[in-house]
């Protein structure tokens, strides 16, 4: 019905996507302890996405069910899987220039170091806010959001208090983010208020991010570079003075682009008092500190309950095969900031080499709505990476995986 009613300016779009992914895991996220076997398993995402958008109106609909084969039986009345509303917001554009948009919806900035969709994993992250934008056709943006969360199972019976625990998850932020582009370059800043409620006395703690990012092309040669820093209180109340620091420079050549960079996230070492470890809180870190996930990908690596932070140095390229192929290659050598206490009381303190990890991906085009990903990552893990991770095992690690990824416009009117 309004399709036909406003026809002759609206727009609707309907469109899927199937993303099994199958996975061998020896070693991944963490040391395989002796006595382990590795892990397989496949897990599937599956999305149903809805656009409309008229003169001034975008309503988009995601509703997507994540499940690993076989954790349903073939005949049931009941499903666990788990199937949830990815994405659903309105948006009203006041101007050409201004827009608000309301509802369930990702947040995605500049590389997604710290606020990103988190594609890679099957569920991806999305948030509840309220979001203005304005942007103009000389390349500069700003957007600012802002949310309040709760829990609140049985809405008629919330007659007070506003107390939200039991969710990992901020009950208030606000954000700024600005962004402008010039010829070859690109800046961005970014100021990131989130509050977190502790449920012994129901205190907020409230931490600040700060950050600034920028790109420019020389050329063939591209150069980045970023800085964060983060203040005020972590969940556990605890002073935060973290940073981190990223360069990166990519060369264009004929055979295939080189980026050599390196980052650095400041640490906490078991007698810390400060939380100095600095924590990117909503970014796809997947795609930063190794496929593996060892670092921040809700795992552990420190002492003592404190995050260790992380100097990666590394040289990355993706080499094209063809019209519709191509392979990625990642090296990643893992030093820690932090100092590394042997397991054993009085043994002293270890290296703070971790480990290296190379990691091998190749992407093939079938089709404009059909993708084949096969990636292999190993990681030489040290006596140091172990006692981070609080686990002895071998120091060869290994993680393969193959991903289809289907993606059909199933109707566009």
């Amino acid at each position: 019905m309004l399709i036909s009613a406003e026809a002759s300016f609206a727009q609707f779009s309907l469109s899927a996507e199937v993303r099994p992914r199958a996975e061998f895991r020896d070693g991944f996220k963490t040391v395989l302890a002796e006595g382990e076997t590795p892990a397989f398993f496949i897990e599937q995402r599956s999305r149903l996405n809805a656009n409309y958008q008229s003169d001034k109106l975008r309503l988009r609909l995601s509703l997507q069910d994540v499940r690993v084969w076989g954790n349903t039986s073939q005949v049931y009345k009941s499903d666990p899987s788990l199937f949830n509303v990815y994405e659903a917001y309105g948006e009203y554009q006041f101007t050409p220039r201004i827009a608000v948009r309301v509802g369930r919806q990702e947040l995605n900035y500049d590389n997604a170091r710290f606020l990103g969709n988190l594609d890679w994993a099957q569920q991806g992250r999305s948030h509840d806010a309220v979001r203005l934008m304005y942007a103009d056709t000389s390349g500069f943006a700003v957007h600012a959001g802002a949310a309040f969360n709760q829990q609140v199972p049985f809405e008629p019976g919330k007659l007070e208090g506003t107390f939200y625990g039991g969710v990992d998850n901020y009950k208030t932020m606000q954000y700024l983010w600005l962004h402008k582009e010039a010829g070859g370059a690109k800046f961005s800043g970014l100021f990131f208020n989130d509050g977190r409620q502790r449920t012994s006395d129901s205190t907020v703690f409230f931490r600040q991010t700060y950050g600034v990012l920028g790109e420019q092309s020389l050329g063939a040669i591209k150069l980045g570079g970023e800085f964060y820093y983060q203040g005020g209180k972590d969940p556990a109340g605890r002073t935060v003075r973290a940073y981190l620091a990223a360069l990166n420079a990519t060369l264009s050549t004929k055979l295939t682009p080189v980026t050599l960079g390196v980052d650095y996230l400041s640490g906490s070492d078991a007698n810390d008092t400060r939380n100095r470890a600095f924590t990117p809180l909503y970014g796809t870190n997947h795609a930063f500190y190794g496929f593996m996930d060892y670092f921040y990908v809700g795992n552990n690596h420190g002492q003592a309950g404190r995050t260790a932070g992380l100097a990666d140095i590394y040289l990355k390229t993706n080499f094209k095969l063809g019209e519709k192929s191509s392979l990625l290659a990642h090296l990643h050598h893992f030093e820690s900031p932090a100092t590394v206490y042997a397991p054993v009381e009085g043994s002293g303190t270890l290296s703070s080499r971790l480990g290296e990890e190379i990691d091998l991906m190749y992407s093939l085009n079938v089709s404009p709505d059909f993708n084949l990903k096969v990636g292999y990552s190993q990681l030489y893990a040290t006596e140091s990476m172990e006692a981070l991770k609080g686990r002895t095992g071998d120091t060869f690690n290994q993680w393969a995986w193959v991903m289809l990824t289907f993606k059909p416009v199933l109707f566009k009117q």
